[in-house]
């Protein structure tokens, strides 16, 4: 097991202890850490032989957590760290949730974000020993069928906007703060239950109490997807939400009663700020490693579940 998993297996076991790992972890300071220097602090934390050096100070650990893939062991690429997701997912989603003036804005928009979202599981998910980062073809056919899918049905506010010709004020409001909601929620758990759809298939390694790989379990994997699956949903979900309310209990206020030209900015900076907060959130709403029931596991992995449980990488 990586010295990341152990650290989480040790230090991640409560929600509030995970929120306060990954508040750590997305300080974007880090992004600039050359691979050198992730590779010193990886020297610095552990040993192959899995002994942890809880005094090496947090800035070694946060490097390694934040950098680190905990599969392999191999740096990530800057652009799919964790600190990286807030700087670049944020003008996407506030450019994706704007009322454009056609069509092809909102496609653009929403198939950058879906490519991102998309690249960003697929580079934090969980792969076999044997399998390292490399893709299949089909694989990578799946990813583009996703991407491609997302971005139109996440344009679909927009394409019925105009293609039909809507312009009555209740047509506006459930297009422009209704619809968004249960769409974005979808469409994240969609993409990545269809980027990581190759763990489902063939499984993913589980590990006993002291970190020991007893074997592969399609199970976990299908858990390991839900959970991170399910976390995205309720990221961009919220985000799309939480605004739209704030915005109309704003909307009574003397000031934007005065002003309503105040509504679009303080609709685009709420939703960047809902974003930001509610990222170590969602990412801290299960372990990044998970525990399998006994009862949940193939039968020739049932075994191996001494303690009733084994535990697996979620990913991210």
């Amino acid at each position: 097991m990586d010295i990341n998993l152990l650290y989480w297996k040790n230090e991640g076991k409560t929600f509030l202890s995970r929120l306060r790992i990954w508040i750590s972890i997305l300080e974007p300071g880090s992004l600039f850490s050359s691979d050198v220097q992730i590779k010193n602090a990886r020297s610095i934390i552990g040993s192959t032989e899995r002994k942890l050096n809880y005094e090496a100070g947090d800035a070694a650990w946060m490097l390694s957590l934040s950098s680190v893939y905990a599969g392999t062991g191999a740096v990530l690429p800057a652009v799919f760290r964790p600190q990286a997701f807030l700087p670049i997912t944020a003008p996407l989603v506030v450019a994706s949730f704007l009322p454009h003036s056609g069509v092809k804005p909102a496609i653009f928009w929403q198939f950058l974000l879906q490519s991102y979202v998309a690249g960003f599981s697929h580079a934090n998910r969980n792969t076999l020993p044997d399998q390292g980062l490399n893709t299949s073809l089909k694989q990578v056919l799946l990813i583009v069928g996703s991407v491609a899918y997302a971005t139109c049905a996440g344009a679909i506010p927009q394409i019925v906007k105009w293609r039909l010709g809507l312009s009555s004020p209740a047509f506006q409001v459930f297009f422009r703060s209704i619809l968004p909601t249960p769409l974005s929620a979808s469409l994240a758990y969609f993409n990545v239950v269809v980027v990581r759809s190759e763990e489902s298939e063939n499984g993913i390694q589980v590990f006993d109490s002291d970190g020991n790989s007893v074997g592969v379990s399609k199970a976990a994997a299908a858990k390991a997807v839900h959970e991170t699956a399910l976390s995205r949903a309720v990221l961009l979900g919220t985000t799309a939400a939480l605004p739209n309310f704030l915005l109309f209990l704003l909307q009574k206020t003397r000031l934007l009663q005065k002003s309503p030209l105040l509504l679009s900015p303080l609709r685009h900076i709420s939703t960047a700020i809902v974003l930001g907060l509610m990222i170590p959130v969602s990412f801290s709403l299960h372990p990044q490693l998970g525990t399998i029931e006994k009862k949940n596991l193939e039968k020739e992995l049932q075994p191996a579940a001494v303690s009733g449980q084994l535990f697996y990488h979620k990913g991210l």
